[in-house]
């Protein structure tokens, strides 16, 4: 089992920055091949933000890939979702995604609204 736990989010200014955190823990953490984030807008479907992999790659969705940045701690099983330049249109729920070989794991999400 992996549980994982976002923070970071909150209300900031169209322009502004966050770094979303997500902390994971359980037996299962080991297993994990490729950590992502996603988000899902008010009235809209889940989407794909970006991931990073055991070995660093790094792959981001179309909509923010211009502005986000993820990154890991391996020794501390965190990782980081680095958003700039935000916009009303990122105001979503965020959600840390793990996935293994036949299994993927969800956290329960952080807002960020964009809002002046």
């Amino acid at each position: 089992q992996v549980q994982l736990v976002e923070s970071g989010g909150g209300l900031v200014q169209p322009g502004g920055s966050l770094r979303l955190s997500c902390a994971a823990a359980g037996s299962g953490v080991a297993r994990i091949r490729t950590w992502g984030y996603y988000r899902q807008a008010p009235g809209k479907g889940r989407e794909f933000v970006a991931d990073i992999n055991r070995g660093g790659a790094t792959d981001y969705g179309d909509s923010m890939k211009d502005r986000v940045t993820i990154s890991r701690d391996n020794a501390n099983n965190m990782v980081y979702l680095q958003i700039d330049t935000l916009k009303p249109d990122d105001t979503a729920v965020y959600f840390c995604n793990a996935r293994e070989a036949f299994r993927e794991y969800w956290g329960r999400g952080t807002q960020v609204t964009v809002s002046s």
